[in-house]
């Protein structure tokens, strides 16, 4: 038996079992967002976050993604990551900035047939909050510009790509672009925002209805969700929670599902028919795309710690966010609570039911320093062990996607947040695979 330096026996440390068994045909994969690591900004219009991120303060630490991790010009190399990682897909998004840029689609181009030379299915993103600096998602008009871009990309893509999927966040992007002011556009309208909401939405449907005609069959939304807690059960908590739940999850969900917004919130949102634009939002699709990361603990306005993803709430807001206690925490201070997937997609299919289409599991991931990062392995092994919790309770998962492939621009924290499953080194723009890469490596491997 093995001893310690004082000569005691050391019991020996139980093997963690391996991670559930998934259904045959289940999509492996990983995802990243053209902003956060392509580059090469110079050889391309300029968006929302350009603008943003040029104004002093914006970003904690100072940078841009001018460079990131040069994606745009070493993209072979991080094909051939993914096809060491043995995913089956990649989630990359299409920056609409670029295609608007002479060989911007070339790029694309050139990305999509390296990954199916490399057998590694292509999962476009068409909007991830990188919008051309000459447009506004407070106009209307930005939702049918948004479709001419979907139809000229699939135009190009739509021979090689199979699955695709329209819009990446509304719910972060309206809250914290346009209502906060914490990312690009930098705007603080509190709830004067909600027409950028109802707009992307409205791009969404219409983008479906591109996709549609261009003879896609394969389409979906990747909207952020997490189950709100009551910070009591005092009604004034339970009362904010049921707000903020409307608001950050119910109003981007059953628009898209059920075709009509939560109660109260239709008579909020801009135009001469809302009924007639929901008939357009709810177009259906083929699966229902949930990027999850933690549950929120909400309670009325005025308690403390009220602040959403580090960011301070105005005291004028009808809630306040309250801390997660006893749980670990990642680097970036996230809740880590894999369970809160688990009672996520229960709640979805208790909620929605046979109107609820198949999941797939977007964006799931955390932030954590160093090459050796058993944190990360651990929480996506629990994450996994939750997500098959849920399958094994009558859940219609068919997918889950990492975030992320690599270290990359996390928006207004710069480069101090590391979620990749390889390390970039921003000095020589070096990659170098984590632990993790090789433990979600293995477990594919396992499943198959």
């Amino acid at each position: 038996m093995a001893t310690d330096d004082a000569g005691d026996p050391i019991s020996p440390v139980p093997p963690v079992p391996p991670v559930p068994r998934f259904p045959d045909g289940f999509l492996w994969g990983v995802s990243t967002s053209a902003h956060q690591i392509e580059g090469a900004a110079d050889e391309r219009e300029r968006s929302v976050w350009d603008v943003f991120t040029a104004e002093p303060g914006r970003v904690k630490d100072g940078s841009t993604a001018a460079v990131a991790c040069d994606h745009y010009h070493r993209y072979r190399e991080d094909v051939a990551l993914l096809a060491g990682l043995g995913v089956d897909a990649y989630r990359f998004s299409v920056s609409w900035p670029r295609v608007n840029s002479p060989g911007g689609l070339d790029f694309y181009d050139r990305l999509v047939d390296e990954l199916c030379a490399a057998g590694v299915r292509p999962v476009p993103t068409l909007f991830h909050w990188d919008l051309p600096a000459s447009l506004d998602w407070l106009d209307r008009d930005t939702a049918a510009r948004f479709a001419d871009h979907v139809s000229v990309v699939t135009e190009r893509l739509g021979d090689r790509v199979k699955k695709w999927i329209t819009l990446n966040e509304p719910a972060e992007h309206t809250l914290l672009g346009h209502a906060l002011g914490a990312h690009a556009p930098g705007k603080q309208l509190l709830f004067d925002a909600l027409p950028v909401a109802h707009h992307q939405l409205l791009a969404h449907g219409l983008a479906v209805r591109a996709l549609r005609a261009a003879g896609a069959a394969d389409i979906g939304i990747a909207n952020s969700h997490g189950p709100t807690w009551p910070a009591s059960g005092e009604p004034a908590d339970m009362e904010a929670a049921g707000f903020y739940d409307v608001l950050l999850n119910r109003l981007f969900a059953e628009p898209v599902i059920l075709g009509e917004y939560p109660e109260g919130m239709g008579e909020l949102m801009p135009g001469d028919d809302v009924s007639a634009d929901l008939k357009v939002i709810a177009e259906p699709v083929d699966w229902y795309g949930i990027n999850y990361y933690a549950p929120t603990r909400v309670g009325a306005p005025g308690g403390t710690d009220s602040e959403y993803g580090g960011l301070a709430l105005p005291a004028e807001l009808p809630f306040s966010v309250r801390e997660i206690e006893g749980r670990p925490t990642t680097d970036f201070g996230w809740p880590v609570v894999p369970e809160g997937l688990t009672e996520l997609l229960t709640g979805f299919r208790e909620r929605y039911g046979e109107k609820l289409p198949p999941i797939v599991i977007t964006e799931n991931g955390c932030s954590y320093e160093g090459l050796d990062d058993q944190d990360r392995i651990a929480y996506l092994d629990a994450h996994l062990r939750a997500l098959h919790t849920a399958l094994e309770s009558g859940v219609d998962v068919r997918g889950y996607f990492v975030w992320s492939l690599m270290d990359n621009f996390e928006w207004a924290e710069g480069y101090a947040r590391r979620f990749g499953l390889v390390h970039v080194d921003y000095s020589t723009l070096e990659r170098t695979p984590k632990a993790s890469y090789h433990w979600f490596r293995d477990m594919l491997r396992a499943q198959r």
